[in-house]
């Protein structure tokens, strides 16, 4: 499947075990890097209550959801245990550090 790359940065302006936001026509997409520096990208809504998932804690390749520790799949996008729901996943690419997302829309902006 061809991707148009969209450049959203370096990997070192992601704190381990942290996110940013990446803004897009369709909504915030969270881009996180785990302590082993691989990096992943889904909507930062969680399937819930639609809670921010770039404010929530990363360990291992997955993330818990600030609001009501809903617990998300970096690498699928479902959530794991006994809960059900999924939000999509985003192609990341890392190049040397430089960081893109696999995205349709031409305009992207970063996050405040």
């Amino acid at each position: 499947m061809d991707h148009n790359w969209i450049a959203i940065g370096h990997i070192d302006d992601i704190p381990l075990r942290g996110a940013r936001c990446v803004k897009t026509p369709d909504g915030k997409i969270a881009v996180f890097r785990t302590a082993e520096n691989e990096v992943f990208a889904i909507e930062d809504q969680c399937p819930h209550k639609g809670g921010p998932l770039s404010q929530g804690i990363v360990h291992g390749k997955a993330v818990t959801c600030p609001l009501h520790n809903f617990v998300i799949s970096l690498e699928s996008g479902k959530a794991l245990g006994a809960d059900e729901g999924e939000v999509r996943t985003i192609p990341v690419r890392n190049i040397d550090g430089q960081l893109s997302i696999a995205y349709q829309a031409a305009a992207l902006v970063a996050a405040e």
